[in-house]
């Protein structure tokens, strides 16, 4: 596509993306972003597939051991406030013009 006299072409500083500027419409025309270093080949797909699933996997396995064992941790969470409950003197609570 041919350029205008009006265009400017302009590299994004925080992104390093090529950006075409028309000074007359005062708007982007075209950005290319560049392309990324951190880019997975195809050739390690497969590999790349196995470790999601195992990740999700371990992740599914560890909530459902939290899930079994979070009502043995409420019970022993419950039985340690009923024993400081027991242990407590049992007194009436000063109300407002007690203090009188």
């Amino acid at each position: 596509m041919a350029r205008l006299k009006s265009e400017l072409t302009v590299e994004c500083p925080c992104c390093h993306a090529t950006l075409v500027v028309d000074t007359n419409l005062k708007r982007v025309v075209s950005h290319v972003e560049p392309e990324r270093s951190d880019k997975p080949s195809l050739d390690n797909a497969q590999g790349i597939l196995r470790a999601e699933a195992e990740r999700r996997e371990a992740l599914f396995q560890d909530s459902v051991h939290n899930e079994r064992t979070r009502g043995d941790a409420l019970s022993a969470r419950f039985e340690e406030a009923l024993r400081q409950a027991r242990e407590e003197p049992v007194s009436r609570p000063k109300r407002d013009f007690d203090w009188d």
